[in-house]
């Protein structure tokens, strides 16, 4: 029996924006990730941040590309890509978090009208 599918995902403009911007083997190393994210629980692919925001992570070629994320409230099985950055030290920047957290509450005052 083929692995079940642990979530769907959607991505904000904001998160395509980034990946579209990217070098396309950096896009299908991404892509490959979450892929996998769906599939198996690994911290190294999806960790959570905080309470709300998770995030997506691909290191390539020394580099380390990060897609936020949170799970969608109303729907158990759906994750929302906020945006993505490249990230420079070792912790992800709270700029980013903040991000994260604005884009989902915005994302939520559009979808509950």
């Amino acid at each position: 029996m083929p692995p079940k599918k642990r979530f769907e995902i959607k991505f904000l403009k904001t998160a395509l924006d980034f990946i579209n911007s990217l070098d396309i083997k950096v896009r299908s190393k991404i892509q490959f990730n979450i892929t996998k994210a769906q599939y198996e629980v690994d911290n190294e692919l999806l960790k959570k941040l905080n309470p709300n925001i998770w995030e997506f992570r691909t290191k390539y070629q020394g580099m380390a590309y990060r897609l936020l994320a949170f799970w969608d409230a109303n729907s158990k099985s759906l994750i929302i890509c906020t945006h993505g950055f490249i990230k420079k030290d070792q912790k992800t920047p709270v700029k980013e978090i903040e991000k994260a957290e604005s884009l989902m509450k915005l994302y939520y005052q559009q979808t509950n009208k």
